[in-house]
């Protein structure tokens, strides 16, 4: 155990990661105002020598500034501890988001990302959103020969449906579905998470503290900065905050009973979903990151697992995880192979 951080496998093609990453994209965008480079790349090697050795990020970042600093931080030899995982699927085109998965945009979307990152190859590889009007055989089968080229050693998938994923999986395995889940976000223990077990499939678990709700609660909100994308998230509302400062309440309770954070409390109970779950907590400042790897001790009874998810019942948050034009974000389908017609 490398810096105190286990080790688990991530899916059952032989990719091993540390048992919690570090989320990287809070560093260069969205959250706020990009942070310094120096401080980040200090950050992220403290990451490293800490034992979280597996680093997330997006060529959307930014976009592409966040890959361009983990490329700087893995400088000096950096590059064989870690296991760096970045992801395609959103471009800006005409000052708008799309999505796209066709052959020819991932294709040169990978060769981008490794020159950003200096890297010949990235250890895991996400279509970080399914493009709804491309057969995600035809995106999955792009990624495959990108496999066999050496360039991506593992395939992933972001905020894809049951059925996607069981169609992405027959054309080449997929390594780890990466989805969002904490205790206020848990729509995916339905039917994502029973496929991605029956199929072997690691589960990576992004925003587990309720993108930094589990931090401090109604009191994170009011601080967040004016450019801060969080503050148009339905749960972030002013009515929304009122109701889901309870479950934050209850959490604080709990963990006070603990001798831990509500955040460790919180990012604890994703840990104790099993052993097939790796939560990426993002940070840009190192005493949050000893926090949270501080709640890989965190050891959960029962009878604590039962009431934690009895505060986190599916009528305790209000407020869906994106706003309603984000709809295709989530759970998405894409239509069948044979509508395919190649350009």
């Amino acid at each position: 155990m490398a810096g105190g951080v286990r080790r688990i496998k991530l899916g059952s093609q032989g990719l091993e990661v540390s048992a919690q990453g570090l989320g990287c994209m809070g560093m260069s965008s969205f959250y706020g105002a990009p942070k310094p480079d120096a401080d980040m790349i200090s950050l992220i090697r403290h990451a490293i020598d800490s034992g979280v050795t597996f680093l997330d990020t997006s060529d959307m970042y930014g976009p592409f500034t966040n890959e361009i600093l983990l490329g700087k931080a893995l400088k000096g030899g950096v590059r064989e501890k870690v296991e760096l995982a970045t992801k395609c699927g959103i471009c800006f085109a005409d000052n708008k988001m799309e999505v796209r998965g066709d052959p020819a945009y991932v294709r040169a979307a990978v060769g981008d990302s490794l020159k950003r990152l200096g890297v010949d190859s990235v250890d895991l590889y996400y279509q970080l959103r399914i493009d709804t009007t491309v057969p995600i055989e035809v995106t999955v089968g792009e990624l495959k020969k990108l496999v066999e080229e050496g360039k991506v050693k593992y395939i992933g998938l972001s905020e894809a449906s049951a059925s996607t994923i069981r169609r992405a999986h027959a054309v080449h395995p997929i390594t780890a579905v990466q989805l969002e889940w904490s205790l206020w976000s848990r729509d995916a223990e339905a039917e994502i998470v029973p496929t991605c077990r029956e199929l072997g499939i690691g589960i990576v678990a992004y925003s587990p503290l309720g993108r930094g709700f589990f931090s401090s609660g109604a009191k994170f909100v009011e601080n967040l900065s004016h450019d801060d994308s969080r503050k148009h998230l339905p749960r972030f509302q002013p009515e929304n905050v009122e109701h889901n400062k309870t479950l934050f309440e209850q959490v604080s309770d709990l963990a006070a009973r603990k001798g831990c954070t509500p955040s460790q409390l919180a990012l604890a109970w994703v840990h104790h979903q099993g052993n097939d779950v790796c939560p990426i907590p993002g940070t840009t400042k190192i005493e949050n990151f000893n926090q949270n790897v501080g709640a890989l001790s965190v050891k959960l009874t029962p009878e604590e697992l039962a009431e934690l998810e009895s505060s986190a019942s599916a009528d305790a948050v209000k407020g869906d995880r994106y706003p309603s034009d984000f709809s295709t974000w989530t759970n998405s389908e894409t239509p069948p192979l044979s509508s395919w017609k190649a350009t």
